[in-house]
């Protein structure tokens, strides 16, 4: 039996990761904004949880450890999306994403992670997206949240490795939750040069919405697997949406390398 905290816990992924979590045993710390939606029993303790609030991510943490003296499994799962060109968000809606998405993530690591130092164990899922690895025209300020989180997550499993503590970055792509909905989703405004790169994403969203590939119930199965694995990624791809827009990265990334490699290696000093 592990314990398990998790942000973002009402709906979605997180909805889902807390059931499957709780059907193998487990006992749950689910933080929400909302926790009145989600009920207690004697293995759930509902938390309310703004990310973006430092200290209601401190108290959550408390709570955690006065309810069940431990905490085993980490999952940053709460966030937001953002659709839009670049140019087209305002300051308001880029800081608004980042404040969830990125300095969110970090207020709930600076609670938490001093828990599981002491006791030199633990697991922490990082949930990012397949656009935290490659970005495509209409997510470019979502993306660059979930590159920011793949960022300093890299350097946090150099970090906490020696301590006993596992991180793993999980790259969902499209999966049929209420993300792409009016209730979760904010969309920038619209300016008309962006028609045929973003306006084609908009008009594609009635067709995708509900329609993903991806099944959310099978996501949530492997999420938990990660943390009953003696060693686990450091990167998970869920989805073959998400696969191969890995491999395509990467294969553009090699190609442009060995193109310009003579380039690159030229601005070395000549005794390097």
């Amino acid at each position: 039996m592990s314990v398990w905290f998790v942000t973002g816990a009402s709906r979605g992924f997180g909805a889902g990761i807390v059931a499957e979590a709780l059907a193998r045993g487990n006992q749950l710390v689910a933080t929400a904004r909302r926790p009145e939606e989600i009920e207690r029993t004697d293995r759930l303790l509902p938390v309310a949880l703004d990310v973006t609030d430092e200290g209601q991510a401190r108290a959550a943490v408390d709570a955690a450890v006065r309810e069940f003296g431990r905490i085993d499994v980490v999952v940053n799962n709460a966030g937001r999306g953002l659709l839009g060109a670049v140019e087209e968000a305002s300051d308001s809606a880029a800081r608004a994403v980042f404040d969830t998405n990125v300095f969110g993530v970090l207020n709930v690591q600076r609670a938490v992670l001093p828990v599981l130092r002491a006791q030199r164990s633990g697991r922490l899922i990082q949930l990012s997206s397949v656009g935290g690895f490659t970005g495509t025209p209409g997510w470019g300020l979502y993306s660059a949240t979930k590159f920011a989180v793949e960022g300093f997550s890299e350097a946090l499993h150099g970090e906490l490795a020696p301590l006993g503590i596992h991180v793993t970055i999980v790259e969902p792509g499209l999966f049929r939750t209420d993300f792409l909905d009016e209730s979760s989703l904010q969309q920038a405004g619209e300016i008309a040069d962006y028609a045929d790169s973003v306006g084609t994403m908009r008009q594609s969203l009635a067709d995708w919405n509900h329609a993903q590939p991806g099944d959310p119930v099978k996501a949530a199965r492997a999420i938990v697997d990660l943390a009953e694995l003696p060693d686990p990624p450091l990167r998970l791809q869920l989805g073959g949406d998400s696969v191969a827009r890995v491999e395509a990265k990467l294969d553009q990334v090699r190609t442009e390398l060995e193109r310009w490699r003579k380039v690159s290696l030229s601005t070395d000093h000549d005794d390097a």
